[in-house]
């Protein structure tokens, strides 16, 4: 490839910095230094390039300064020397990943214990032998990784679907004492056995249309460590596949675990493997313990009506690697930071995460799937459960006192939402899906016909059961009928709770050590406004595309699709707030914009997904989107607004508003 010489010159100013910030000079002088003491010649003989170059290449320094060089778009070197000198060489010339990656930058603290885990290549993904090899510039689907770790989480570099995908990534993860005061003292062995926390790694697929699908999610058991020798060791991790596929193996994952800084005390493996079999019996006893009890209780509420049998009253539910788990474990205060403020705003957030059932494979009815929580928020969407999961766990964290709820609505479809209990005794409704709030007045049967009854606005029908993560109740009144239900939680004549202690046995954090632990909420990547005019462009283009293909020309005006910002804006806080928000001025400005003797029209329409070609497919199905996007008249002018509102987890909510402005004609 030739440069300019302007490009040349910047390049090599690139190099140069980044060369400068490793040191890489210092330690050529430190690999000098030392091959001098260590030779015998070096009285005598000087010693060759190819020398320096094997120590170079021993000591790591070439490798690491080539992994860390990093060229933008418009820079691709050809440097065959390099080849030969790197073992692994990496193909930068794929495009898989559209969104910046943020500069990660690490303050490793010498007087505190990490585990450094890498991610050497993957093999045996069988599903992907026949996937074509990615032409030069080529969108293709790709892997990306996801690991969580102690409230850490960490995020690979996608990298091409194949049956052997080059993962090439080492992650840093930090290994802190519980107790208070011992934050920043470094845990030494026996500390580190004591910490049950696995490494979740969750593979995620990404098509070439943005479509996500979770590939494997897996509990990596990481203390086999601290019996290696030098406290390095290797592993052939089997990732298994989700839900029906729980037993087939979706393919292998070479990682290499180190201990920094290195262990001065190596336990023995004997030690090591008695104390996770001490664990495993553990948790056995207290899940047997809890089924035994579950057992006692479901019979006795079964006693009270024979009618109870065909209440959803679900104590159990499968998670993604079909393990039966108590439904209290998927539920636990999630505190969001500064990344979200109100519940409402929490509830906004949930309802813009993509909604999806658990895929099934033949006919039959729903599949049971409940995803443990980095699963459904690496995939960015999940079914009602998932995200009533995590509605009711955020309303937990902002101190409200919220329950799952599992029913009914329309049609008999079995549904969960959330709901709060006030301290005034009101009950809320939350719909996870939509973000909704309904506000619950129970009819009271017996009263005469004269008197009016409340018409709930909910769509939800009966319901079985309540529960969070420290209580379950299941429905025990005469009728399950919503509408009808009375929500005193503390009568046990209409709620049949389970023993507290019971539930804090299996579902507390720490409690058994098959839990998955919550991870952190992250805050979004995504560009709103590079976003937002990179899909009004793309829609631009469609438009233009479809109305020539009826034979119409295409006249846009620029400054009336930047006044329908304002109702877009209106929209979005609508739904986040609850609140109309006035748009009394977008009105005053349309009016201005539109000549006398014109005609406005506007349509505006919300996705929860950034595909400009899936979106305008759907516009297109509205008749009155497609009254304006193929308007036929004098003096057209088109106009098109995008804006995307980013929320935790880079899920966001896109507001798209077409309009069209015309001379009238009698």
């Amino acid at each position: 490839m030739t440069l300019s010489p302007e490009k040349a010159t910047e390049l090599k100013h690139m190099i140069h910095e980044q060369l400068t910030r490793m040191d890489v000079a210092g330690k050529i002088r430190e690999v000098l230094a030392d091959s001098l003491k260590q030779d015998a010649r070096a009285e005598s003989q000087q010693l060759s390039e190819r020398d320096i170059m094997k120590a170079l290449r021993q000591r790591g320094v070439i490798d690491d300064a080539f992994k860390e060089l990093r060229f933008s778009e418009g820079y691709v070197v050809q440097d065959h020397s390099a080849r030969d000198l790197t073992s692994t060489p990496k193909p930068a010339t794929h495009f898989i990943d559209k969104e910046p990656r943020p500069l990660k930058k690490h303050n490793i603290d010498p007087a505190r214990r990490y585990l450094h885990l890498q991610v050497l290549g993957g093999k045996a993904f069988l599903e992907h032998l026949q996937e074509p090899e990615p032409l030069p510039g080529q969108v293709c689907s790709t892997f990306t990784l996801f690991l969580h770790f102690r409230n850490q989480r960490f995020r690979s570099k996608p990298v091409p679907c194949a049956c052997e995908p080059d993962f090439q990534d080492g992650f840093l993860l930090e290994l802190h004492k519980d107790s208070l005061g011992d934050g920043n003292k470094m845990a030494d062995a026996t500390t580190m056995l004591s910490i049950c926390d696995p490494v979740q790694l969750v593979l995620i697929r990404m098509d070439t249309a943005g479509e996500t699908t979770l590939v494997a999610s897996h509990f990596l058991e990481w203390r086999s460590v601290l019996a290696a020798e030098n406290g390095v060791t290797s592993l052939a991790v089997e990732l298994l596949g989700v839900g029906a596929e729980c037993k087939v193996s979706a393919g292998i994952l070479n990682i290499k675990l180190e201990m920094y800084p290195p262990l001065n005390q190596i336990l023995s493996q004997e030690i090591v493997k008695t104390q996770l079999t001490l664990e495993r019996q553990k948790t056995a006893e207290k899940e047997r313990l809890f089924l035994v009890y579950a057992k006692q209780w479901w019979s006795e509420y079964l006693q009270i009506r024979p009618s109870h049998n065909s209440r959803l009253v679900k104590i159990f539910a499968q998670d993604e690697n079909w393990i039966n788990r108590p439904v209290c474990s998927f539920v636990r205060p999630l505190r969001a930071g500064r990344l979200l403020d109100t519940p409402r705003q929490a509830a906004r957030f949930v309802s813009v995460i993509g909604f999806e059932k658990a895929p099934v494979v033949g006919g039959g009815g729903k599949q049971e799937q409940w995803c443990s929580m980095l699963s459904f928020l690496c995939r960015n969407k999940g079914d009602c459960e998932d995200h009533s999961n995590l509605l009711c766990s955020l309303l937990l964290g902002f101190g409200l006192d919220a329950y799952v709820c599992v029913g009914t609505k329309g049609k008999g479809v079995a549904h969960t939402w959330v709901m709060t209990y006030g301290t005034d005794g009101s009950v809320t409704f939350w719909e996870s899906l939509t973000g909704h709030r309904y506000v619950h007045q129970p009819i009271n049967p017996d009263d005469p016909p004269i008197v009016e009854q409340p018409k709930p606005l909910y769509p939800y029908r009966t319901i079985g059961c309540i529960f969070n993560h420290q209580r379950f109740l299941a429905n025990c009144q005469p009728s399950d009928s919503v509408e009808l239900c009375l929500f005193d939680l503390n009568d046990e004549s209409r709620w049949k709770p389970m023993s507290e202690e019971a539930v804090k046995s299996v579902c507390s954090p720490g409690s058994i050590t098959s839990l998955p632990p919550f991870p952190p909420l992250c805050c979004s990547v995504v560009d709103a406004a590079a976003e937002s005019n990179e899909i009004e462009l793309q829609l631009r283009v469609l438009v233009s595309e479809h109305r020539k293909d009826l034979g119409l020309t295409t006249v846009w005006e620029d400054n009336l699709s930047y006044l329908l910002s304002s109702a877009l804006a209106s929209f979005e806080i609508e739904r986040t707030t609850g609140i109309c928000a006035g748009n009394e001025e977008f009105q005053d400005a349309i009016r201005r914009a539109v000549p006398d003797g014109h005609t406005f029209k506007g349509f505006p329409i919300h996705f929860v997904h950034r595909n400009a070609r899936r979106a305008f497919a759907t516009c297109l199905r509205s008749p009155f989107c497609d009254e304006i996007i193929s308007c036929r008249g004098d003096q057209i002018r088109l106009a098109v607004r995008v804006r995307v509102f980013t929320y935790p987890e880079s899920a966001c909510a896109v507001w798209i508003m077409f309009a069209c402005k015309y001379r009238s004609v009698l």
